[in-house]
């Protein structure tokens, strides 16, 4: 073998005999990482992650919590934790695990005390109360937008209101749902505006009238005649059209649709109209954030 390939050769050997070495002692170099929490006890598990969470530090609680329940996976720190675990996940904007910790929740104790605010959090979580409702219904381009957050935040609280007719949380859901169906009147008839605007009449119509038929006696429902009538008008459909502006000058025989006099003084030509439905009315009550762990 020629010198040059019998050093290579030995170059090779001990370069595999030094990473043989490193690799065992490499575990030696590195300091072992140590969990502070491996000797904790439930009680100071959860009263270390709830005191996280109070003070706003949620990933910290999240993490905690999670030990908490690999740890001590029953009793009544572990229940507690799948509740306050789904509330931090909120705060985090982790919406998602908020929503999947709260299903596991009432998967899991459906007799539990505090199984109604495992409902409410779902709806709030829905609600997406951070970014406000008129996020849904005053965007443009609203006719490829799906209310589902809406529905979902709804049906959660109808549930609760259904199940837990004492709850603490029942006035507030109550207050909630109104405002919800008041939003989703206001984004049908956006929609049904959104047509409008773009000559399709018929569209317009249809979901003009879907307003008047699901959500009945909710502020939106002026606006949804005015544009129901004038697509009437704009398909020559007169008789319609009549009938139509009949019941909106009956229902609504102030409306700026009728008297034809805008909201706002002439000289303020910069500013918009009031709006309609949610936008001109919707005002959710202020109410408490209840502490259920107190």
């Amino acid at each position: 073998m020629p010198h040059s390939l019998r050093l290579l050769s030995a170059w090779r050997a001990i370069a595999f005999a030094a990473a043989f070495a490193f690799a065992l002692g490499g575990c030696g170099l590195f300091p072992e990482v140590k969990d502070e929490t491996a000797s904790w006890s439930a009680d100071r598990l959860y009263s270390t992650a709830h005191d996280a969470m109070m003070q706003g530090n949620y990933t910290r609680a999240i993490k905690l919590f999670e030990q908490l329940e690999a740890r001590f996976p029953y009793g009544r720190y572990a229940q507690q934790a799948i509740l306050e675990s789904a509330f931090a996940n909120w705060r985090a904007g982790e919406t998602a695990s908020a929503v999947a910790q709260a299903d596991r929740f009432i998967r899991t104790y459906p007799n539990h005390p505090n199984v109604d605010y495992a409902y409410y959090l779902k709806g709030l979580v829905h609600f997406r109360e951070d970014q406000g409702i008129l996020g849904y219904v005053y965007e443009l381009d609203l006719a490829e937008r799906d209310p589902k957050e809406m529905r979902a935040s709804y049906a959660a609280f109808k549930e609760l209101t259904a199940r837990f007719p004492d709850s603490q949380y029942y006035q507030d859901s109550v207050a909630r749902m109104r405002y919800l169906v008041n939003a989703m009147a206001t984004y049908e008839v956006n929609v049904a505006n959104y047509y409008f605007r773009r000559g399709a009449f018929v569209a317009a119509a249809n979901r003009a009238q879907g307003a008047l038929v699901n959500f009945p006696e909710t502020p939106a429902n002026e606006r949804a005649l005015d544009i129901l009538r004038n697509s009437y008008r704009n398909l020559n459909l007169t008789q319609l059209s009549d009938d139509t502006d009949k019941i909106l000058a009956k229902t609504f025989p102030e409306s700026r649709f009728v008297t034809g006099e805008s909201d706002r003084p002439w000289w303020n030509f910069w500013s918009r109209d009031r709006g309609y439905g949610v936008q001109a009315t919707g005002q959710l009550a202020d109410s408490p954030w209840w502490k259920f762990w107190d």
